[in-house]
């Protein structure tokens, strides 16, 4: 049957155990054709054991599916070079033949069976690129151009077979202004837009349509949008989910305006609003490669893709010469680079160092700069343009053939890494069979071979890439005479070696002018004394001995070097066996002065670089280190983060999570005690981070809760259920603080007779439940990088006995008729922090109904100083009077931040019947400047509360970030303290 001679003898034994698969599942029938075929076909029966060794996925389409392999090999498709208009003809005709083709005479609308041909249309398509590129039938610019032109053909089918479907029920789509029919715009992004798709890739698309509009002719009349919003769930769900069959493409709809929280579908003028208001450089960086990919010809000619990219245009290309895009290339290059180092990807040839990407970059940066001007330059494609690029004088002589061979080399390396199993990755393979086994694919005797190859192309892309757009070296880096301290490390390289005296060592720190020598010289003997540095590895030893006499001598110059030594000696111990860390220390002196700086002003960042060395990353800009993001930055970033992480993979979203939030708690807690934020600003994004993450983690619990049981169904004439999360206590209040926990209660709006509309079909009550499960696990669960945040349920409706997720009728039931004042109190903190408009404005109106209802003043005097005094007495100082006068607990004690609280809430309570605009603002500060200015507190009491909860605040957070209790002594804050109780004393008795 099948040669073994031009098989490599380390891999007979797969070619032999695939034919022995083959014999035990076939027929003799089955086996007699492919005698036949073999002995007919010489040439392609090599190409044939060649490809059922170097790709599982061939191989086990030819098990699985006998009948259909041994027909397409008879057909010779393997042979076949297919244009864009041959292979839309092929799945026409097999389309027609099942009256599954809009075109023709009869249509049936049979879901299932479009979507069961588009998968086996695919499976055909993907046998012959990938035996025509294993073979080397193709060329790399063959095998992307079919990728893309099945993955435009696949869309294309899919959006006419479910816009004839949906225009049975709801007519036909119609533009407000023109009064003519919509049709469907689909942007095709990153590869799939630059026709350069590799052979497991996933497509990138945005949806949209011209005009808004209703649609005519149907059983039913809805909006364009909520009619393309349907179409384009369903071309999804034809594309990207998984049968027995497989699937099409894995669809990612995140590159849309607004993400993955966005709406699916938005119209020609809503798109352009985005990306004037609120598009990213991102954005523009990814729009590059935007293209239309479907979109029909409108009555009077109009080509409404080409009326789209006119619109958007003016947002990707500036007219002037743009070199702010270099600095925006290289913040995402950044962001990347740290993503490869903290997940230990070096291997990847797409992101790592050398890879795929950075010859993108390249080319996408003078893009960016020029394409205003250059239009040649708004080419999409790599191999294009790098010639383009060196003949206009952007790149060196001899640049473009350098950079175009290691493209085909690193793109060719990513098929066969790919195409091996059909999977969608581009790391090189650990065990030494699969990379014996890329490198025959690739052309070579061995990995060695290959990998030496691979490692020169990645040299070459990588110092074209620093030329074009890596950070210039900073010539002051390394002022600092370092080799006069190396004599006070001493380089202990074992247990045998004696450990210096403390007291020498004391006085060669004096004479340095080191501050606090004895204490110095204790700490660095404990460190050589421990077991951390006994058992470093050589390499690890020899980075240790080049910082620490780096580290002394900034040392040198502090007044307090002794504890902030002990901090980062910690994060030294904590890196003994990852000294990589120690390494970026070394090589950069400004992060290493930034890590000074840091933990010797707080305890608590110094533990959480110790905890979490990753975090070093964070040090190297100290632009972004001293400068927090707002939230539409801070919202932007997660969704550059997250993209990069696929949508079903939990663990990784997690991950990417934790990391996210402890970056950026880091970059305010170093703004906070470098004094550049003062509390508020503090506060603030603390709060910021909080709601961009749930926002994040509610889109990433929705999504896979659609995916596994449908949407959630309203009742007839009902709008679409709307879910939201509401923040009590310090989230809502917008005050949090480094390490709060968050106090949530989940609501949504859905009939409890609904159902989701899933194959796997629950009730509406049930989905919302799992939905806020999933959601605390995604918050709660410890993972390596530790918890998100700590999430407190304790304040929805009946507590811990009540249900996880309440309805908003029952939510105001129980308001209304079983809820305690300190309950109400609560809800003057309440604000939704993430979900749907439309239950969020439903939920502020319910509550501010509730703050204004009529209450009896002194009833609700009596409840606030009875649970005031509880709390006190649980919570408060201990012990007798003269016992509490020693030491003053900033939240609980008399006079303190719990008083002006309870203040705040008796008064908003008693008075919003008369003040409503008490209830608009959900902080204390707010609030008492509400009180002032509708006259209800005088101008000299709010500014004595404002000023005091400012103050113990502020000592709360110092307190936090060095580890300590909020306690304090009790002669501090006497006056505020005073103040408060003076102004407690006069409202609440």
């Amino acid at each position: 049957m099948l040669s073994f001679e031009q098989i490599p003898s380390l891999f007979h034994s797969s070619l032999q155990r695939q034919l022995d698969l083959w014999r035990d599942r076939s027929s003799e029938a089955q086996q007699a054709r492919l005698t036949a075929w073999l002995q007919a076909h010489p040439e392609p029966a090599a190409q044939l054991a060649r490809m059922w060794v170097a790709s599982q996925y061939v191989a086990k389409v030819a098990l699985d599916q006998t009948d259909a392999f041994l027909d397409w090999l008879e057909a010779g498709s393997f042979a076949r070079t297919l244009s864009a208009e041959a292979m839309a003809a092929e799945l026409d005709a097999r389309l027609t033949q099942r009256k599954l083709n809009i075109n023709g005479d009869t249509f049936d609308a049979d879901d299932k069976e479009f979507d069961r041909q588009l998968r086996r249309f695919r499976r055909d398509m993907m046998l012959r690129i990938l035996w025509r590129d294993f073979c080397r039938l193709a060329q790399m610019p063959e095998t992307t151009g079919d990728m893309t032109s099945l993955a435009e053909v696949a869309i294309q089918a899919a959006i006419a077979y479910h816009h004839r479907q949906l225009q049975g029920r709801f007519g036909v789509p119609i533009g407000k202004y023109s009064q003519t029919p919509q049709p469907m715009v689909v942007l095709g992004m990153g590869k799939l837009g630059g026709y350069e798709l590799n052979v497991s890739s996933d497509i990138d698309l945005i949806f949209t349509y011209p005009e808004s509009g209703e649609t005519e002719g149907g059983k039913r009349s809805v909006s364009n949008q909520e009619y393309f919003i349907k179409l384009g769930q369903k071309v999804i769900h034809s594309l990207d989910t998984g049968t027995g069959d497989g699937f099409v493409f894995r669809v990612d709809m995140r590159l849309r305006p607004y993400g993955q929280s966005g709406a699916l579908v938005l119209n020609f003028d809503a798109m352009e609003e985005y990306y004037q208001t609120q598009g990213r450089e991102w954005e523009r960086y990814a729009m590059i490669k935007a293209r239309v990919v479907s979109g029909e010809v409108m009555p009077g000619g109009v080509r409404a893709g080409e009326q789209l990219m006119d619109l958007l245009r003016p947002f990707t290309y500036r007219r002037y010469l743009d070199f702010s895009a270099i600095e925006s290339m290289r913040d995402m290059k950044t962001l990347i680079n740290r993503e490869v180092q903290r997940k230990g990807i070096n291997t990847d040839v797409k992101l790592g160092a050398g890879g795929i990407r950075e010859i993108e970059f390249i080319v996408q940066v003078f893009q960016m700069i020029r394409g205003g001007k250059d239009v040649r330059l708004r080419e999409r494609q790599v191999l294009i343009l790098l010639p383009l690029l060196e003949q206009e004088g952007f790149l060196p002589a001899g640049a473009a053939s350098e950079l175009s061979e290691a493209y085909r080399f690193l793109r060719n390396t990513e098929h066969a890494i790919q195409g091996y199993q059909d999977k969608q990755t581009q790391s090189l393979p650990i065990e030494e069979a699969d990379k014996e086994r890329l490198a025959w694919v690739m052309g070579y005797d061995d990995f060695t071979g290959f990998h030496r190859d691979l490692e020169a192309h990645r040299r070459v892309v990588n110092a074209h890439f620093q030329d074009v757009i890596a950070e210039p070296e900073d010539s002051n880096k390394s002022d600092e005479d370092f080799a006069a301290w190396e004599p006070l490390w001493p380089k202990r390289s074992g247990p045998e070696d004696a450990l210096p005296d403390v007291e020498a060592l004391s006085v060669q720190l004096r004479d340095k002018g080191m501050v606090e020598p004895e204490a110095v010289a204790e700490t660095l003997i404990q460190l050589l004394s421990s077991r951390a540095l006994m058992t470093m590895q050589p390499d690890g030893r020899t980075r240790l001995d080049a910082l620490m006499p780096r580290l002394l001598a900034l040392l040198g110059d502090m007044q307090e070097p002794a504890e902030t030594l002990s901090r980062i000696l910690v994060l030294v111990e904590a890196v003994a066996r990852r000294t990589a860390y120690l390494l970026l220390l070394v090589e950069n002196p400004d992060a290493l002065r930034q890590l000074i700086r840091l933990c010797g002003g707080s305890s608590w960042i110094a533990a959480q670089l110790a905890q979490h060395p990753a975090l070093l990353d964070e040090l190297l800009d100290p632009r972004s280190l001293y400068a927090p993001p707002d939230k539409d930055t801070l919202r932007d970033e997660l969704r550059q983060q997250v993209l990069r992480v696929g949508w079903d993979d939990l663990e990784g979203q997690m991950e990417t999570l934790r990391y996210f939030r402890m970056a950026h708690g880091l970059r305010v807690a170093a703004s906070e005690v470098t004094d550049v934020l003062p509390l508020m600003k503090v506060s603030d994004y603390l709060t910021w981070l909080a709601e961009v993450i749930l926002e994040h983690v509610l889109s990433l619990a929705w999504q896979q809760m659609v995916e596994r049981h449908g949407r959630p169904q309203p009742l007839a004439g009902q709008p679409e259920p709307d879910f939201v999360v509401v923040g009590y206590g310090k989230l809502g209040g917008i005050e949090l603080g480094h390490g709060s926990d968050l106090d949530l209660v989940f609501i949504h709006d859905a009939s409890a007779q609904g159902y989701s509309n899933g194959e796997r079909s629950i009730d509406n009550q049930t989905f919302f439940t799992r939905l806020g499960q999933k959601m605390i696990h995604i918050l709660n669960t410890q993972t390596m990088s530790g918890k998100l945040y700590e999430v407190d349920m304790r304040l929805r409706p009946s507590g811990n006995s009540g249900l996880l997720v309440s309805s908003l009728t029952a939510f105001e039931k129980y308001q209304r008729n079983e809820a305690w004042t300190w309950e109400h109190q609560a809800l003057t903190r309440a604000r939704v922090v993430a979900g749907g408009q439309r239950l969020t404005a439903e939920f502020e109106a319910l509550r501010n109904q509730l703050l204004q209802q009529p209450r009896d003043e002194a009833a609700l005097k009596k409840d606030v100083v009875t649970m005031r005094e509880k709390m006190r007495s649980h919570l408060g100082t201990q012990g007798s009077e003269e016992q509490k006068t020693r030491q003053f607990h900033l939240k609980q004690d008399v006079g303190g931040i719990v008083d002006i609280e309870f203040l705040v809430q008796y008064m908003v309570l008693a008075w919003a019947e008369k003040a409503p605009e008490l209830c608009r603002w959900s902080d204390n500060i707010r609030i008492l400047e509400t009180l002032k200015a509708a006259g209800l507190m005088s101008a000299d009491d709010a500014d004595q509360l404002i000023e005091a909860y400012k103050v113990f605040r502020s000592a709360g957070h110092r307190l936090a970030l060095q580890r300590m209790p909020g306690v304090v002594d009790g002669n501090e804050f006497e006056a505020e303290r005073e103040s408060v109780t003076r102004i407690w004393t006069r409202y609440l008795g």
